[in-house]
């Protein structure tokens, strides 16, 4: 396989043992995607009886398929996920979008059950998060799993041309240009569902001035994250022995 579609299926993987190291995906539970470049094929988080859970995904947890699931190469010990209709759909109706994150976070989970919104409560202390609350939060109010394509329509007229969509009773689906914009800002979006889980529990919390909201607005690029960020969470998954290096199977996991 050329070397940059190898790069892109390692970064899938890394990113679902970012999710699973932070708590957004539970398990075996949940699954990120990258849009193949020049065709209509991706490489998702699969699924079987011999993974080994979000955390300790390998590229060979990584399968390469076209946005309908079919392709599926052989040899591989895991399939595709229930809800890859979520990733393919995405990709058909955005063009622009290069990644997909489907997660289970608690925090979003928690307010999206309770019915609590996330609004812009903070500014400075976390910008890309209070962009996210700025730009307005949609919320898909079926608990279902999105298991066919016809599902998974109306969440994404619901989700238009935003990046985050929350699901309630159920987790978020996120997007980016890429996979470390797409696995940062699902992280900033569940540290926003935290702390308004957190402060709105004695009740209703206003929301920053207007001037404050008018500044958030005018900044071109917030809420994406950066690499940095991601920089940083991959530094994390190796002082933790969770960067794969140590796995006889894919030990050239991490560079």
């Amino acid at each position: 396989m050329d070397a940059n579609l190898d790069e892109l299926r390692r970064k899938v993987a890394l990113s679902c043992r970012i999710l699973g190291m932070t708590g957004l995906m539970r398990e075996t539970t949940g699954h990120v995607s990258a849009r193949i470049p020049d065709g209509a094929e991706m490489f998702i988080r699969g699924r079987g009886a011999l993974e080994r859970g979000l955390l300790f995904t390998v590229p060979e947890d990584v399968p390469r398929v076209d946005f309908d699931g079919k392709g599926l190469e052989s040899g591989l010990r895991v399939g595709t996920p229930n809800e890859l209709p979520i990733h393919g759909e995405i990709y058909k109706a955005r063009p622009q979008v290069g990644c997909v994150v489907h997660v289970h976070p608690p925090a979003i989970l928690r307010c999206t059950i309770a019915g609590v919104p996330l609004r812009p409560i903070f500014g400075g202390y976390d910008p890309s998060a209070a962009r996210l609350a700025v730009d307005g939060i949609p919320v898909f109010h079926r608990s279902i799993t999105l298991t066919r394509p016809e599902l998974v329509w109306p969440m994404l007229e619901l989700m238009g041309n935003k990046n985050v969509c929350l699901m309630k009773g159920h987790g978020a689906t996120v997007t980016g240009a890429t996979v470390e914009e797409a696995t940062v800002r699902a992280i900033k979006l569940e540290n926003l569902a935290q702390i308004t889980w957190d402060v709105t529990r004695n009740g209703p919390v206003d929301e920053i001035s207007a001037d404050d909201l008018a500044e958030f607005a005018g900044r071109e690029g917030a809420g994406r994250g950066g690499t940095a960020v991601w920089d940083y969470y991959l530094d994390l998954l190796r002082q933790q022995g969770l960067d794969g290096t140590g796995d006889a199977a894919s030990a050239t996991f991490v560079r």
